[in-house]
């Protein structure tokens, strides 16, 4: 993996994509994007994350995120392992998930590759991690984050889409108490 897109400062404000293996879409069912949710939920107040910006898309998740505990690195790590395991269990025992063969042949064709995974991988071992070290910087990755899905073609104005921190920007309501840079 490239050194320039490693978390190298544990306090410092980072912009991160977390991407499922293969592209698979899983984020396009609700219940996979609410235990993203509820996993960023039990980081905010179990492990000191401060959450800035996030968008859940349907195949990765974008944050603007730091760590008051200094050590970020641990944290997302622990939120991908959490996560990997709740989403793939949920996609086992959900009885109307249609991809569910489909789905489970990627993640364990991508777990061949990985020496640290046994049976199926999710997530990418890259966050793409990219310090903010500018306000120009960090304004330009919330732009980005909020946008989305308007690129996607989803939604016509960025608030009006419930995975992302746009709501709680413009001041509606959202799924995820986040910091307001």
């Amino acid at each position: 993996m490239s050194d320039s897109y490693q978390i190298k400062d544990q306090e410092g404000t980072y912009f991160l994509t977390c991407q499922v293996v293969g592209w698979v879409d899983v984020f396009s069912r609700q219940v996979y994007r609410d235990i993203i949710i509820d996993s960023l939920k039990y980081c905010i107040k179990e492990k000191e994350l401060i959450v800035y910006a996030y968008v859940i898309m349907t195949n990765h998740v974008h944050l603007i995120v730091r760590s008051n505990s200094g050590r970020l690195s641990d944290t997302i790590r622990d939120f991908k392992r959490f996560t990997s395991n709740q989403i793939m269990k949920s996609i086992d025992e959900n009885g109307a998930e249609s991809r569910k063969d489909w789905m489970n042949i990627v993640f364990e064709y991508h777990a061949k590759f990985n020496k640290r995974v046994k049976d199926k991988q999710f997530w990418t071992h890259e966050n793409h991690a990219v310090e903010l070290s500018s306000n120009d910087m960090l304004d330009s990755k919330l732009h980005y984050i909020h946008e989305n899905p308007v690129r996607a073609g989803w939604v016509e104005n960025a608030e009006d889409y419930l995975y992302s921190s746009a709501r709680n920007y413009a001041g509606l309501n959202n799924l995820l108490d986040i910091e307001m840079i």
